[in-house]
């Protein structure tokens, strides 16, 4: 995939009006200092146009970036190391209900996990509660630089236990540090948020990322509105209210649009 143009293009806060895009929404979750900032960078092909911070659960925002004119990459607030009282952590777990809850533009949602350990209990109830919504996430498990070859299989055998994940496909790793996972991600982008178009401007350019996997057994996994054959586990409300009561407390990393 070929970056051409990046633009933070809206800022919601807890009291903001989500926007009723009309194009394609690939939404990012995850736990505060996992990587959610760099993954960012590196998918837009930048160094630091989505800012860290040095404080986890300083932002307390959803960003939308507009990536080609073509798809939105939506930065979700981080989650577990917020230190803001239990009546914010709730506002802040309600931000990201509504979105997951009243977006009609969502693809697909990646959720970041280290994947130098095992999912946190915070990272088990975001991964149920996205799942409640009608979503399957995908795993980027970050920071796989980290790692040495011979404990790749066995982190990965341990997310997918742990999540209880039926298609080990739905793993991939990541590394800031050399864009390991980059191509796999983007195929999973361009399948998914159906950008015909990306694909084929990228298989015309020396310079291209030539997307990689299995784009077939990834299709079948999603239906036209990008939304799973919803399982009716009865987890929906009992998720939620963890988020809300505080016991999750969401509250990442990014930066406010001036």
């Amino acid at each position: 995939m070929i970056i051409k143009s990046v633009n933070l293009e809206t800022v919601c806060g807890i009291t903001s009006v989500l926007p009723d895009n009309e194009l394609p929404e690939i939404a990012i979750a995850g736990k505060s200092n996992v990587g959610k900032s760099s993954l960012i960078n590196g998918l837009m092909g930048r160094k630091s146009y989505a800012r860290t911070s040095s404080k986890p659960g300083k932002t307390q925002t959803i960003n939308y970036y507009n990536i080609n004119d073509s798809f939105y990459l939506v930065d979700l607030p981080g989650y577990g190391y917020a230190t803001a009282n239990v009546e914010i952590k709730a506002q802040w777990g309600k931000l990201i209900e509504d979105y997951l809850h009243q977006s009609k533009k969502i693809k697909f949602v990646m959720l970041l996990i280290d994947s130098r350990h095992e999912p946190s209990e915070n990272d088990i109830i975001m991964y149920n509660w996205i799942c409640s919504h009608g979503y399957i996430p995908v795993i980027i498990a970050t920071k796989a630089d980290k790692l040495r070859v011979t404990e790749r299989e066995t982190r990965k055998k341990a997310i997918i236990e742990c999540l209880k994940i039926e298609n080990d496909n739905n793993v991939i790793f990541y590394s800031a540090l050399s864009q390991e996972g980059r191509e796999d991600i983007y195929d999973r982008i361009i399948i998914t948020a159906g950008l015909e178009k990306e694909k084929n401007d990228s298989s015309g350019s020396q310079n291209n990322n030539t997307c990689s996997g299995n784009p077939e057994k990834t299709k079948t996994r999603w239906r036209k509105n990008g939304r799973p054959e919803r399982k009716d586990s009865g987890s929906q409300q009992k998720v939620s209210r963890a988020v809300q009561s505080g016991k999750m407390s969401p509250g990442g990393k990014g930066r406010k649009k001036k």
